[in-house]
């Protein structure tokens, strides 16, 4: 059978003693892609359910698919959790389980304490009312007594900016305005989970800047937090630990840290099968030669080791293997570096020639390695292009398309390329005259 319970503040029973405030056990939900079916379903599920015949099941019907599968966590009082993962991998669907807005089809919910959803921000507000009525009905659905309400009522209406509009019908206001008023009837119900499914975003960055502080305020008293951002920034600003929903189940859990670096290596390095590192190249007759061939483009790490791919922030070498006929003294390699999965702009256009290090090469198997004493690149695929000249312009040989792959241990959303930091604190003894 499935259980969900879900408890009223006012009546919360005693924490077990590891604080586990909200515990979902084997949860999973169905849906159906054929309409017709899913009306079908529909009212054989009622029908079961009325007769007392509908058993938990854990079988597809035809056009069916799992939402989310059978997906097991814990929460404890005051952390915050993180929910990331791609459109499509749960994450609305089990924040709406949570919080009794749908059904599970098996597994059970075990609630203690009053539980508040910021899913779709005034979706529940009637057009008609005024904001002060959608207020007071709003806060009551949250739990909040009349009595609560009428003492935070002046504190909801001056955070969530509406002035005199709050005598209004909710149809006359914006998007955002409703949005607003959504999340402070949220917030100031003091709830003691939180779900938050992509609402950091409304309003401007000021009115943002507030939402953080208020939601700081909560956490200091002990207020659960569940989130759902695709800004990985909020999520490790704000999180203690993150679940990684991927295509309905609960793939990796730990540290908010952990999870978005492994989230960030499958998002990034989709492609790497395509991209071997190592790129061989058959030799040319010496009578199609230009005098230069390159006949392989690899990386080698810092030990020398030829490798498949680079670390962000470790060093390396983009090395080039060519065979010569020719003995030259002034030979300039030029790489230029984009994303595979970007917009096309170059990210680095380096040459041997603009830094004035030109290259000597004698007649035979050369190679020729461009050392990165750190690899700045982020997380992802790239393309490189690369050319072997005599300046100013005669090109002996080149190739278009050389994939590699570069992975992290680190944290690198917010970067565009890798930083090396030392954070320091100084005191100021500056004297005053």
């Amino acid at each position: 059978m499935v259980k969900t319970i879900v408890q009223p503040r006012f009546d919360v029973p005693s924490e077990p003693e590891s604080g586990v405030i909200l515990s979902v056990n084997h949860l999973s939900k169905k849906f159906c892609r054929d309409l017709k079916r899913s009306l079908l379903y529909g009212v054989q599920d009622i029908a079961s359910e009325l007769t007392g015949l509908r058993q938990e099941n854990h079988q597809l019907r035809s056009k069916e698919f799992w939402a989310v599968h059978d997906v097991s966590f814990e929460v404890r009082r005051g952390e915050a959790i993180g929910l990331i993962g791609r459109n499509g991998g749960g994450k609305s669907t089990l924040l709406r389980m949570i919080s009794g807005l749908i059904k599970p089809d098996t597994g059970s919910v075990e609630v203690r304490g009053r539980i508040a959803p910021l899913i779709a921000l005034g979706a529940g507000f009637s057009p008609v009312l005024t904001g002060r009525e959608n207020i007071y009905a709003n806060m009551s659905i949250l739990g909040v007594s009349q009595q609560e309400i009428q003492q935070r009522f002046d504190e909801v209406v001056d955070f969530a900016e509406l002035g005199d509009a709050i005598d209004t019908p909710i149809q006359s206001y914006s998007s955002g305005m409703a949005a607003r008023l959504g999340f402070a009837c949220a917030i100031f119900s003091e709830p003691d989970i939180l779900l938050l499914d992509e609402v950091l975003s409304v309003g401007d960055i000021l009115f943002r800047m507030k939402c953080y502080r208020r939601l700081a305020i909560l956490r200091e008293k002990g207020t659960t937090f569940i989130l759902v951002s695709h800004n990985p920034q909020t999520i490790l600003s704000m999180c203690d630990a993150a679940l990684y929903l991927k295509k309905g189940q609960l793939v990796a859990q730990g540290s908010a840290a952990s999870v978005m670096n492994q989230y960030e290596k499958e998002l990034f390095l989709a492609s790497q099968e395509d991209s071997t590192g190592y790129l061989a190249i058959s030799e040319k007759p010496k009578n199609q030669s230009s005098g230069i061939d390159i006949t392989a483009v690899y990386l080698r790490n810092e030990q020398g080791e030829i490798v498949r791919s680079f670390t962000s922030g470790q060093a390396g070498y983009l090395c080039l293997k060519c065979l010569s006929y020719i003995e030259l003294e002034e030979l300039s390699l030029d790489v230029l570096i984009r994303d595979q999965v970007g917009e096309g702009d170059w990210l680095l256009d380096l040459s041997c020639y603009r830094d004035d290090q030109f290259l000597k090469i004698v007649p035979g198997s050369n190679e020729i390695q461009l050392h990165l004493p750190y690899c700045g690149l982020r997380i992802g695929s790239y393309i490189a292009k690369l050319a072997i000249s005599r300046p100013p312009g005669f090109v002996y040989d080149m190739v278009e398309t050389f994939k590699f792959t570069v992975s992290s241990d680190e944290i690198m959303t917010q970067c565009s390329f890798y930083q090396p930091r030392e954070w320091r604190s100084h005191q100021d003894f500056l004297k005053h005259s």
